[in-house]
């Protein structure tokens, strides 16, 4: 695991939290309680639900809403809306948010250190033709979008902005301080992922668990996406879900996704088709240059993403 931290980055389950600060309600800082101490920010599709599960027997998450969009898209609903996302926290646990959407988001970053400035950020960095194949058939998957690759790939600035790596790590760096920020590797989870936890929880400051079988194998369970069964009846369900949302009833929407609402609309369409070889190869040239700054940034050997 490639790290940008230079500080004291080690699990401190007692009062403190590595900065000195008093650990009322396990985030390590008494002004802010009941908030997060660490964001786990991704970019997109790099693993964050797989450690949104495992972070979860060990942190508190948000809960029912897996991400809550606060800082980066639902910030004027307030933030007794947010901290009731962790109303079920306890002291001497940590809090956290697993929130892969703020690491392209500059207004996000800027308010999260406005509000948590002592917080710890964790970045997850892929192959960049990897993740933004998987990101663009999540999209499909779920209705968002109904374009091919490269019509994506001009017309959803998400998909582009979330693959400049260098250019938003380098902008956490500068506004919370290297102490405070670690850059991973998804490579790292695949090759052992019970080592990359190991570290992650202790730069965050919660207890290490142990790996169950059955969790190191489901890193990127959700990479066996298809196509929606039809386009328009899983987009009215993405809808009907952000209504719900915007109407304050997240917690009737995670609950339709517990018990199968989400298989009704998403999926049970046609397999994707894999990526052709030139479009990879020229997808693999345009991101050379971000891959090899970023070479550079974590000094680290990227060749296998090249």
């Amino acid at each position: 695991m490639a790290s940008i931290s230079l500080g004291t980055t080690s699990a401190t389950n007692s009062g403190t939290n590595g900065n000195g600060h008093g650990n009322r309600n396990g985030n390590g800082n008494g002004h802010t309680f009941g908030l997060p101490s660490f964001f786990v920010i991704g970019p997109p599709r790099t693993g964050t639900s797989w450690l949104h599960s495992v972070l979860s027997q060990c942190a508190w998450l948000s809960h029912p809403t897996k991400e809550t969009r606060f800082f980066d898209k639902h910030f004027e609903r307030g933030l007794q809306w947010y901290t009731s996302h962790y109303r079920k926290a306890s002291a001497g646990r940590v809090i956290g948010e697993v929130a892969p959407t703020y690491f392209a988001c500059p207004l996000a970053r800027e308010r999260i250190a406005q509000l948590i400035p002592h917080a710890k950020i964790v970045c997850t960095f892929r192959n960049p033709v990897d993740r933004v194949v998987s990101l663009y058939r999540l999209k499909r998957a779920y209705g968002w979008i109904s374009w091919n690759l490269d019509e994506a790939l001009t017309r959803d600035p998400e998909l582009m902005e979330s693959s400049r790596y260098v250019a938003h790590l380098k902008e956490w760096i500068a506004t919370f301080g290297a102490s405070q920020v670690m850059a991973t590797v998804h490579d790292d989870i695949q090759t052992d992922p019970q080592s990359y936890l190991d570290k992650l929880v202790d730069f965050v400051g919660v207890p290490r668990l142990k790996l169950l079988p059955s969790q190191a194998r489901r890193i990127l369970a959700s990479e066996d996406m298809t196509e929606p069964r039809h386009y328009y009846w899983t987009r009215g369900g993405l809808l009907m879900a952000e209504w719900a949302k915007k109407k304050r009833l997240d917690s009737l929407v995670a609950a339709a996704k517990r018990f199968g609402g989400l298989k009704l609309f998403v999926g049970g369409g046609t397999e994707f088709t894999e990526l052709p070889a030139a479009e990879r190869r020229r997808l693999r040239e345009f991101f050379r240059p971000e891959v090899e700054q970023l070479e550079v940034l974590l000094n680290r050997d990227f060749s296998a993403w090249k």
